[in-house]
């Protein structure tokens, strides 16, 4: 157990508490511990990976190979081995199997012999179980309202339908990675090419099995991935882009990327996709087929893209079962949850850094609203704000010296569920310059659409303010207005207690200079 989440623990008032989630999937197997302090935060805090690809030869004969089952059974024992050296069991181990156990006529002689060697009772989900948790990963790691969820892993694949947030719709078929590689892309061999007849027979058999979804062209815009698959197709889809590596959380594969990936993978012998920048070599001899089932998903659905998320299964598995258990597994606000979730884990003042977030929006409110506009802020630009009010001093927890750079660095480390790339990267600089310094995109700027510079340096501006104002610590100002006047614009305070030590910060550091260059009027204090 880490000292980070031991402190964090103390911090929310009780000690930390760890479970750990098994997922055996038909090709990579998992072991992930979350460590946790119920209804204040939690963190993935390690993980064990093996690629065991247990359905190995199943499509062909229906049962788990020999072979197979004895990498199985020499994994678990590794498995078992990490789960008593963390003491991690009872309860607090959960194993589940998905497609590839789930079909194979001889599991039962698995699951025994499993439970002889290390003592694990595996659970084996039926396909709407597996959906569901799927869906409960996709919900509580994006901002999807409505549309569609895919899980797309060795054995199968789950499309889960969504309406206001809640699923409508679980499907599971027979279209993994593995299993589709074993039908039709085996046959050219590791060392050529994929044959142009192999490519066309996957795709027509996906479309022939999506076929009987006839609600998937109607579901709306948005697909949100979740799979081994889908975060390597992302990360090679980023690299090919030169984007700097800010992860894959909420990277969206367009259409037209996917097509491209599928081209230039098909031109690599199975042996050298594994080589391609993004995609793991342990991967590279599927991820082809996988790349065709999402193609033509995409292409079938109408979607806009494929939007990636880093949550698994295993994930799912721990938000409905332990995190959010009792209850609908939903958290209200994806994005508010991602954000007090990360500020909690690098101990910052939540009081503090609650007030300034208050005080930044009161004053983008007074500035930006309909009454008096002295700017036309972009879309999200408000949330944008407050999570970098939120996150601002995270930093401090390497050192206060250059803690704006910390923080910067934590934020773009960080995954922030609910947010894109180029959203953490704007959350990331506008952290970055809340002490000091003219506001640039530097190398997120590659991330930037038009209007980000501009956005980037009001929010920073606002965020100074709001921090000298809150330089006590004691949320003594409990109302910040700025109101245009002539050719000035007048900060209008409200306190519970003297103003002295905020009005001498503002006047001191509050960088009435950058207040002008941005917003082109002087800064009076009212």
């Amino acid at each position: 157990m880490s000292w980070r989440s031991t402190r964090a623990a103390a911090h929310a008032g009780q000690g930390p508490l760890q479970v750990a989630v098994i997922d055996l999937g038909s090709n990579s197997w998992r072991l992930v511990v979350f460590t946790y302090a119920p209804g204040a935060w939690w963190k993935r805090t390690d993980e064990l990976f093996e690629t065991v690809r247990i359905g190995e030869g199943l499509a062909a004969t229906g049962r788990l190979s020999e072979e197979a089952m004895a990498r199985g059974l020499e994994t678990l024992a590794v498995f078992e081995r990490f789960c008593r050296a963390g003491g991690l069991a009872g309860e607090d181990v959960h194993a589940i199997a998905t497609s590839a156990i789930r079909d194979a006529s001889n599991r039962e002689q698995f699951l025994s012999d499993a439970h002889a060697t290390v003592g694990f009772t595996i659970e084996v989900l039926s396909a709407q179980e597996e959906a569901r948790y799927g869906y409960v990963a996709a919900i509580n790691t994006s901002t999807l309202t409505d549309g569609v969820v895919l899980d797309l892993g060795g054995g199968s694949m789950q499309l889960i339908r969504v309406s206001d947030r809640r699923a409508q719709e679980l499907s599971s078929l027979p279209l993994g990675a593995v299993r589709l590689t074993e039908q039709y892309l085996s046959h050219s061999g590791s060392d050529a090419p994929a044959k142009k007849k192999d490519l066309q027979r996957v795709r027509a058999h996906v479309r022939q099995a999506l076929g009987v979804l006839r609600w998937l062209p109607e579901s709306g815009s948005r697909l949100v991935g979740l799979g081994g698959a889908v975060r390597n197709l992302a990360a090679a889809a980023a690299h090919a882009a030169d984007a700097i590596d800010l992860g894959v959380q909420g990277f969206l594969i367009t259409p037209e990327t996917m097509n491209e990936l599928v081209r230039s993978l098909a031109a690599l012998p199975a042996s050298e996709r594994g080589g391609v920048p993004g995609i793991k070599p342990g991967r590279g001899d599927i991820i082809l087929a996988g790349a065709l089932v999402l193609e033509t998903v995409l292409e079938l659905g109408g979607f806009d893209g494929l939007e990636a998320t880093e949550a698994g299964l295993r994930d799912g598995v721990f938000l409905a079962g332990t995190l959010l258990a009792g209850g609908e597994p939903l958290f209200e606000d994806v994005r508010e949850a991602a954000v007090r979730n990360l500020a909690i884990q690098y101990e910052s003042d939540i009081a503090h850094v609650e007030h300034v977030a208050l005080l930044s929006l009161q004053m983008f409110d007074s500035i930006a609203g309909a009454r008096q506009r002295l700017f036309e802020p972009e879309p999200g630009e408000r949330e944008l704000l407050w999570a970098a009010s939120m996150l601002h001093d995270v930093g401090m927890t390497i050192s206060y010296d250059d803690h704006h750079k910390h923080s910067r660095y934590l934020i773009v480390s960080a995954e922030l569920p609910g947010f894109d790339p180029r959203e953490r990267a704007l959350i990331a600089q506008i952290s970055r310059y809340h002490r000091k310094g003219v506001p640039k995109l530097g190398e997120m700027a590659a991330f930037s659409r038009e209007g980000d510079q501009e956005l980037l340096e009001r929010c920073s501006v606002i965020l100074r303010l709001a921090e000298h104002l809150e330089r006590g610590r004691d949320q003594s100002v409990s109302q910040a207005r700025l109101r245009a006047n002539g050719h000035g614009v007048d900060l209008h305070l409200e306190a519970e207690g003297e103003l002295t030590l905020p009005r001498w910060s503002v006047e001191r550091y509050g960088d009435g200079e950058a207040f002008q260059r941005v917003f082109g009027r002087r800064l009076l204090i009212g």
